[in-house]
């Protein structure tokens, strides 16, 4: 079995805390499989009693009945009557629609609009249950509707928010062992999904595109009540091929008319942009001064939560080792509790006329937890002295005590240059440094 020890210890330090537990994350990463399997064995092993946990599986057509707000509070109550504690796990809760306050409709339970104001959702619920005080309550969901900006306000203060990723390269690694460099390979072109995990190499690619087209694309098309997909799939291949890249929505229409032939204005760019971001697919680096210390711009990179389905959006046939390391970099920083932006400083500098000209320098990365800060660029390869100059140059520029690291794709322990710059090799930074 593959461990998520992270998550399953977040559980278990939030037991019995009086607030509900709210596990998100993309489909099939695994997050069902935490709470009815591996935490609910930790419950019984524990000394909870099977009856004291209720499951409600709200994906399964036999708890359709509760996927009415009303009917799924009265069913958890009635089954938690009685009993000393109750561990209650809601699965899917997305899944759970509004009603209009059924005090406004004569008692009919009917369901709500866009606009409705008076209404009754899954966060009535789950504050609700909450407030039983013979219930710990843990709730799963699988799209931004669960971490939309009103019902994070609503939660507020209320609830314990555990985002489930797909497997780090360091869950990856201790489930596949062997030697790092061939998992680290293997791991860059498959990623770290579950199940395509646990299947044989042959089968994973095209579990990976059946993945992405008929979850992912189809689950984006009917919540957001889109027409086609075809659009879906231009832009995600441009936002995969642009993996690294600063883009911003002008640049990507610009991008979708020359490949596609058909125009598309930045409005809607966004839109499906937002669309990536919202069923966790996608996440966005955004640019931070690194002089003026504030985040600046429009311009930002996107990276994809997971390096096969990346991979798998370009029917694995983008194999750039540089944009794959820096987009493994960038979510296994945030795995361990970074925050990471894209490092962006500008410079006044003489050109080849004598010029003095405004040029804009870049670092991959400024991760920063706790006391700890570090710039890092990401490289393939620094054996050439073009790229390596390339990669060293902002570093130069940069006169502050911030930790500057160069990652690169080589199986060496960390060491200093003669800068006092950190090399060090990517499975080493991976596994150790950014513990």
């Amino acid at each position: 079995m593959i461990k998520r020890d992270k998550y399953l210890h977040k559980l278990i330090e939030n037991r019995d805390n009086g607030f509900p537990k709210i596990i998100t994350g993309l489909r099939r990463v695994g997050k069902s499989f935490l709470m009815k399997e591996m935490y609910r064995d930790y419950l019984l092993h524990h000394g909870v009693a099977e009856d004291e946990i209720l499951i409600v599986e709200l994906d399964d057509d036999r708890s359709i009945r509760y996927r009415d707000p009303l009917y799924l509070g009265d069913y958890v109550r009635e089954y938690c009557k009685g009993k000393n504690r109750c561990f209650v796990f809601l699965d899917e809760i997305q899944m759970v629609y509004s009603i209009i306050n059924p005090n406004l409709t004569d008692g009919k339970h009917v369901l709500a609009k866009k606009d409705d104001t008076e209404i009754i959702s899954f966060t009535d619920v789950i504050l609700g249950l909450s407030r039983e005080k013979n219930i710990d309550l843990y709730v799963s969901g699988s799209n931004s509707k669960m971490l939309s900006s009103d019902i994070v306000t609503q939660l507020r203060d209320k609830a314990v928010i555990i985002h489930v990723n797909p497997l780090s390269f360091e869950e990856f690694y201790e489930y596949k062992g062997g030697s790092k460099t061939e998992a680290l390979y293997v791991y860059m072109q498959y990623g770290g999904m579950p199940l395509a995990v646990i299947k044989e190499e042959d089968d994973r690619k095209d579990y990976l595109k059946r993945l992405f087209q008929t979850t992912y694309f189809k689950d984006i098309i009917e919540r957001n009540r889109l027409r086609k997909g075809e659009s879906l799939d231009a832009l995600c291949s441009i936002i995969s091929e642009g993996t690294g890249s600063l883009l911003n929505s002008e640049k990507i229409a610009n991008t979708y008319v020359s490949v596609s032939r058909e125009k598309i204005d930045k409005a809607s760019v966004e839109k499906f942009i937002g669309y990536f971001v919202d069923s966790f697919l996608i996440r966005e680096a955004r640019r931070f001064d690194l002089r003026g210390r504030t985040e600046i711009g429009a311009l930002r990179k996107y990276y994809f939560v997971d390096a096969g389905l990346r991979n798998a959006c370009l029917n694995f046939a983008f194999p750039d080792e540089g944009q794959m390391l820096e987009n493994i970099v960038y979510n296994e920083l945030l795995y361990h509790g970074y925050t990471v932006n894209v490092g962006t400083f500008d410079t006044i500098e003489k050109n080849v006329n004598g010029k003095s000209v405004r040029n804009t320098n870049e670092v991959d990365f400024y991760a920063r937890k706790g006391t700890r800060q570090y710039y890092i660029q990401v490289s393939a390869d620094i054996s050439s002295a073009q790229t390596k100059a390339r990669e060293f140059r902002p570093y130069l520029m940069l006169h502050d005590q911030i930790r500057k690291i160069v990652v690169i794709n080589k199986p060496v322990n960390e060491t200093l240059d003669e800068n006092g710059f950190t090399i060090i090799g990517i499975t080493d930074f991976l596994l150790r440094f950014i513990q």
